[in-house]
């Protein structure tokens, strides 16, 4: 098993860090480009696209990963009744511009929609392919034909940016991207479609893509309502300062648990009834999470600034606050995005969907109350306390119900780490800010972010778990 772990998170991180670097570049260059008030349109559509992206995976992406008996045939008729779902899905898109042009009073949501129906379906039909090549551990396929799909989507964005292509260049890019991943994913498996839709694979399927499937449409609610309530009852603009912060606290996410959260059902539903060797797997990868997490959290609060306004220009000033407060939640949403994988792994979507709904309901009524209040940055601490609220009872289900263990294990896995970033505290606490430009600022400060990330592994002794998970066969 450690050496299909290293192998899949090899190729997870090279698929990831590639991907994160290309990002960065394209936004780089696009902020400088388009206005804040062009990035809100867009992260307005973009809401409503993931929730039809959701739709159409309906929990059958991780449901054939998980299920070894499915056939072949099986999985044609799967795929054929993915097809039909993403034509339908893509049909209704079309005219889904209508009541979002209406709810937020702008008419440019009816033309937009039309062609991220595209989009919609593309992203419909590859959810098998996609899911086979995880299922057969096939890492390096997924995550390369992902970087090239990322290249050809951010050169397309970027030149019909300077073109004046405007919100189109993002929205047309990210069609692009939806397509060339099918393409390529689909000639890379050996599937065709069954449009004769047969019941009894579905069937096969339904209990774990049920769960799944709810989960995520009840998780999309609570961690989108705050764009689309920023959208209707702030400003465009707001919308584009907040989720432009919000996505940089993602980036920590996309860089190390996305690196193995996909690895993990995958390998570990082959130990589906062994839950002692789950937890120690999920207790191994929180400790290393929680390691980089806390200190680099700590990091992203003290040079948010900087971050921001070198990555997209003195114009997105407005998200800094935002993003000051989102990155003290950076450490417990790297742990949190691993511990879906970890209920999948054991067959207990059940789980699963029970957290889920909790989580929207700590996380819906955070976001209103911050509404409520009128600003982003009231938005983002609110967030903040959903988030560590939902870290609780998330892992008291994980602990208590699906391990029978408790906090304890948990409390250890958090202890020396949290000594690490109390190291970074008192050190940026004590030094004070260099007068230089943004970048000579990030240069300076993170090189001595790892000096004392070293320090503190040395003295926590975390370096040698480090280097034995790098090194365990």
């Amino acid at each position: 098993m450690a050496d299909e772990f290293k192998k899949g998170i090899f190729y997870s991180a090279l698929g990831k860090y590639s991907n994160v670097v290309i990002q960065l570049l394209v936004t780089a260059v696009l902020s400088r480009i388009l206005t804040p008030e062009e990035y809100g349109i867009v992260a307005v559509v973009n809401v409503f696209l993931i929730f039809f992206q959701m739709l159409a995976d309906f929990g059958i992406g991780p449901a054939i990963i998980q299920n070894k008996t499915l056939s072949k045939q099986e999985i044609n008729s799967i795929f054929g009744f993915s097809l039909y779902l993403a034509l339908f899905l893509g049909i209704v898109f079309v005219f889904l511009g209508y009541p979002i042009s209406a709810f937020y009073n702008n008419e440019v949501y009816k033309p937009i929609s039309i062609v991220l129906a595209f989009c919609v379906f593309f992203y419909g039909i590859l959810v098998v392919p996609q899911s086979m090549l995880l299922r057969d551990k096939k890492f390096s396929t997924v995550n390369m034909v992902t970087v090239l799909a990322n290249v050809a989507a951010g050169v397309v964005s970027i030149v019909l940016a300077i073109n004046g292509f405007s919100y189109y260049s993002l929205i047309i890019s990210n069609t692009v991207k939806a397509a060339l991943l099918f393409i390529v994913f689909y000639l890379k498996t050996d599937l065709t479609p069954d449009l004769k839709i047969d019941q009894e694979p579905l069937k096969k399927i339904f209990s774990f893509s049920k769960n799944q499937f709810l989960f995520n449409f009840i998780n999309y609610f609570s961690r989108n309502l705050d764009n689309i309530l920023i959208g209707r009852y702030l400003s465009t603009s707001s919308l584009a300062f907040y989720d432009k912060a919000y996505q940089v606290s993602l980036y920590p996410n996309q860089i190390l648990t996305n690196v193995i959260s996909p690895v993990i059902q995958p390998i570990m539903s082959n130990y589906e009834t062994n839950l002692a060797k789950i937890k120690s797997v999920y207790l191994k990868i929180t400790t290393i999470l929680a390691t980089i997490g806390l200190p680099l959290s700590v990091f992203l609060v003290f040079h948010s600034s900087d971050i921001i306004l070198f990555l997209f220009g003195d114009q997105w000033g407005g998200s800094v606050v935002t993003f000051q407060i989102l990155a003290l939640s950076v450490w417990i949403q790297m742990i949190l995005s691993s511990t879906g994988a970890i209920f999948q792994s054991a067959n207990r979507t059940d789980l699963l969907l029970l957290s889920g709904v909790l989580s929207a309901v700590v996380t819906v009524t955070a976001i209103v109350i911050g509404i409520l209040a009128g600003r982003i940055e009231s938005v983002a601490w609110m967030v903040i306390l959903a988030f560590t609220i939902n870290f609780i009872q998330t892992n008291y289900l994980l602990m208590y119900k699906l391990f029978k263990s408790n906090f304890s294990e948990i409390g250890k896995a958090l202890g020396k780490p949290a000594i690490m970033a109390l190291i970074q505290v008192v050190f940026f606490l004590i030094i004070p800010r260099f007068p230089f430009s943004s970048f000579i600022n990030l240069m300076i400060n993170g090189i001595v972010f790892v000096i004392l990330f070293a320090i503190g592994l040395i003295l926590t002794g975390q370096m040698k778990l480090l280097t034995e998970v790098i090194k365990k066969k």
